[in-house]
């Protein structure tokens, strides 16, 4: 049990180590991206153009760290109707030709060359932000009414169903799991029913399946799951290389840029399964601090979040915390052969300027969460502080 001293400075500097959790995996992300880009097959990390394109997503997601560190999360909530607006608005364009571009059969994607600029992004990745603030102003506005079955469940799902039914449909099943759990994940801790949680639960689920035997690919997928030896010379390819790679690197590691699964073996080794390049050139060491570094942002993440000067401030903290929690958890899942495989960047790590942006955004969002509960307290109009008939879990 942690002594009041230990817990007093994790609620004045615990955002320190959040930061410095996510600056370290970043770095880490350019570092691996200089060692496996020149050898990705589809060209878009070809020789150090790559680099330089993900130093410069860096730097604006850095930028954009800052510039939200200091703008006030409130502002969020208080615009939250435009913000929803706007993630629709991009999701639908993903489905609009000439606008959406279409990627190995997926449609996930809007190119800004229409516009003459030479850049796409995936506006599932800043919607993620959105859903999160979406379902923490709905509770915040009514703390009392989140264990009931009309305000406190139908209407939060209705409102996590459009983001969630809009990415699915883009074919993006693993993303669309991911925004539905935070969201179901955010609905626990506000104060919703469990037994009310288990029917969005149980259908989702359900749906996912659905989607995954109406898909070949992904069909493909699961059944090369259940036997990689089988199938490593087809849908398991990726998997059995990354274990390969996992295997190959021990303790220690070949060494930094003596990889050799990057070296056109392991399809997509600078993106999705850059993890177990880690793991071949800095040995399980290397991988355990990747981990460790998530498990900290995470825990601590938490805490900060737990100590936001109000209700909106807390549920924002934590579905963001939980977004980078999940999805971190599902790719190195999927890289150790512990899931079936999945498409999803590993965060702040993974090449792609959509997601690292969005990740360092959730940490400039967390930064003037814990701005703000040290600069001002909490919130005497807060509802929580009222008393123990408050029924949200925080």
């Amino acid at each position: 049990m942690s002594s009041p001293h230990t817990s007093g400075f994790l609620q004045r500097n615990g955002i320190v180590f959040v930061v410095g959790a996510a600056i370290l995996l970043a770095a880490t992300g350019l570092l691996m991206l200089a060692s496996t880009g020149a050898y990705a097959l589809d060209g878009t990390a070809d020789g150090h153009s790559g680099l330089r394109r993900q130093v410069i997503y860096c730097l604006g997601g850095l930028g954009l760290m800052a510039f939200l560190a200091f703008l006030d999360y409130r502002l969020l909530e208080r615009y939250i109707l435009p913000i929803a607006g706007i993630m629709v608005v991009l999701l639908a364009l993903c489905y609009v030709p000439g606008v959406g571009m279409e990627i190995n059969g997926e449609r996930r994607w809007i190119s800004a060359r229409s516009l003459g600029f030479n850049f796409s992004f995936q506006p599932s990745e800043p919607a993620k932000i959105a859903t999160v603030v979406l379902i923490a102003w709905w509770y915040a506005g009514r703390p009392l009414r989140s264990h009931t079955w009309w305000q406190g469940f139908v209407i939060p799902c209705l409102l996590l169903a459009v983001p969630v039914l809009l990415i699915g449909f883009e074919k993006d099943l693993g993303t669309a799991a991911l925004v539905g759990l935070a969201g179901v994940l955010m609905m626990f801790v506000a104060g919703a029913r469990i037994r009310y949680l288990a029917m969005p639960a149980a259908g989702g689920f359900a749906l996912l399946a659905a989607a995954v035997v109406a898909i070949p690919q992904r069909m493909d997928r699961l059944l090369a799951f259940s036997d990689l030896e089988a199938h490593r010379m087809g849908a398991g390819l990726q998997q059995w290389r990354a274990l390969l790679a996992l295997g190959s690197g021990g303790i220690e590691g070949r060494g930094y840029g003596n990889g050799i699964e990057k070296m056109f073996y392991t399809p997509y080794a600078h993106t999705d399964f850059i993890f177990p390049m880690i793991g071949e050139e800095f040995g399980l060491v290397g991988t355990l601090v990747v981990v460790f570094l998530f498990v900290l942002l995470v825990v601590v993440g938490i805490l900060v979040s737990l100590n936001a000067r109000d209700l909106f401030g807390r549920l924002l903290g934590i579905g963001l915390t939980s977004v980078i929690a999940i999805q971190a958890l599902i790719n190195i899942g999927v890289t150790t052969a512990l899931l079936p495989n999945k498409g999803m960047p590993l965060p702040f790590i993974s090449y792609g300027g959509s997601s690292l942006v969005t990740m360092l955004m959730c940490i400039g969002i967390l930064i003037n969460i814990h701005r703000q509960a040290m600069g001002r307290g909490r919130n005497p109009a807060d509802p929580l502080l009222a008393g123990p008939q408050i029924t949200p879990r925080l």
